[in-house]
């Protein structure tokens, strides 16, 4: 092992035993172990099989719930459960990894789609897993078409890979791959073709450039679509939900490939991270009944639903960050049978994309259809969420705008209705915990 190889590793992991003494999550063991060698990543990842999960929305809990699940089968899985997603982040992983006993060694990474060319220099997945893509932080990833050029960059640099992908996105087979390909999708059920919503992106043929139509439209551009001009379609499914038994706001029953399967979190979209995740097991060849004693401990993570009371209000944080994703969480609130008020925190710093004027195309007109009868716009960008608010012909006198954080906690730890949702953006998101975590009413996650 070369000298700085060596130099980084030590410096790297007393960095990191430091932070973990002071009970401080950080990046910065990866970053002084790069800077000693910036290769040191590939002599880390060396001895792992490692799956690699990014897209745009779903990534962390699409993680999650594969942890969970290889952990039931074959034990310690390394992961980066927060989501330090880019190099110094994924460095930091494996320097902390323990020691495994295990002679089938599993690393399960989410990785930013941006970072994952760069990465795939150093390491070599056995697996690609990409979730969806659609417009997010336009300032740093352009276009879909720019995004998905990004991962398969990175997939062309591991051609031996398996690579999963959504099947039911038109992106992922507008170009020949040669590697393996397996697709996961909804197989429910069917009508005629129909034409998707009329400010939905991504649904031009990409042979042709004619508009898609759609024999099942989940939401978005997903779906089984077909091109009535030149006849582009969905491939055939390796993987397929073909019934939905139940969707609440707290929990989803679904069927794939004749099993019954349970998540312990709410949304339509959500299922389709389960989708992956149980994809992802039958790569590994892991049993049904496996699967689903991993499903059974799963639970919502690091600001994906997660759950918490502010005082005496139940109350649930919801992270989002692009049009498709916060329509996907209002969808999700709506579900629920009860009143709640609502937070929106919007801030635009670098992590959440500084141009915020996706808002505009997300559906957040659905919140006069739903009994809240207050509303907290928060965050670096207050005025913007609560003009955003006050268009849908909610009522402007019930909106409240707050820069600081913690106004809008003290608001809900004093409202009258006893349920509280929180949609934030990424670093709102990590504000808001920060505050939950002074207080003690979650545990500060290390990341």
């Amino acid at each position: 092992m070369k000298i700085n190889t060596t130099l980084g590793l030590l410096a790297g992991k007393l960095s990191g035993s430091i932070l973990e003494k002071m009970g401080r999550g950080s990046t910065l063991p990866g970053k002084v172990a790069l800077k000693f060698d910036k290769d040191i990543l590939s002599q880390l990842a060396k001895n792992y099989e490692i799956v690699v999960i990014t897209g745009t929305n779903g990534k962390t809990l699409t993680t999650a719930l594969t942890v969970g699940i290889l952990q039931e089968a074959f034990g310690p899985i390394l992961t980066n459960p927060s989501g330090a997603n880019m190099i110094s982040g994924i460095t930091t992983t494996f320097l902390r990894a323990k020691h495994s006993k295990s002679n089938r060694p599993i690393a399960v990474l989410e990785i930013d789609e941006a970072s994952l060319s760069r990465i795939c220099d150093y390491i070599k997945p056995s697996l690609f897993v990409v979730t969806n893509i659609f417009r997010d932080q336009m300032d740093r990833y352009g276009e879909i078409y720019t995004t998905y050029q990004m991962i398969l960059d990175a997939i062309h640099k591991v051609p031996a890979a398996t690579v999963l992908l959504n099947g039911d996105s038109p992106l992922f087979n507008s170009q020949t791959l040669s590697n393996p390909i397996q697709y996961y999708g909804f197989d429910t059920d069917k009508s005629e073709p129909q034409l998707a919503h009329y400010n939905t992106e991504g649904i031009l043929c990409p042979h042709c450039h004619n508009i898609l139509k759609y024999k099942l439209n989940t939401y978005a551009n997903l779906g089984d679509y077909i091109c009535e001009h030149c006849g582009f379609h969905r491939p055939p499914l390796t993987y397929a939900v073909s019934d939905l038994l139940s969707l609440t706001h707290r929990s989803s029953q679904f069927r794939i490939q004749g099993q019954d399967y349970h998540i312990n979190i709410g949304g339509l979209y959500n299922i389709y991270n389960a989708l992956a995740a149980v994809s992802v097991a039958g790569f590994f060849g892991v049993q049904p009944e496996v699967i689903k004693q991993g499903f059974d401990r799963s639970r919502a993570v690091f600001g994906r639903q997660e759950t918490f009371k502010i005082g005496d209000k139940e109350c649930t944080l919801v992270l989002i960050k692009n049009p498709v994703g916060a329509t996907q969480a209002i969808e999700m609130i709506k579900l629920a049978p009860y009143s709640f008020s609502l937070s929106v925190l919007l801030n635009a710093n670098y992590a959440d994309g500084i141009d915020t004027s996706w808002i505009w195309d997300a559906d957040f007109e659905q919140i006069t259809q739903m009994d809240i009868p207050e509303i907290n716009a928060g965050g670096v960008r207050h005025s913007e969420i609560a003009r955003r608010l006050r268009v849908t012909g909610y009522p402007a006198d019930q909106i409240t705008e707050m820069a600081e954080l913690k106004e809008v906690f003290q608001r809900i730890q004093q409202q009258e209705t006893p349920h509280a949702y929180i949609l934030a953006t990424y670093t709102a998101m990590l504000e808001f915990r920060e505050i939950l975590a002074q207080e003690h009413l979650i545990e500060k996650e290390m990341h």
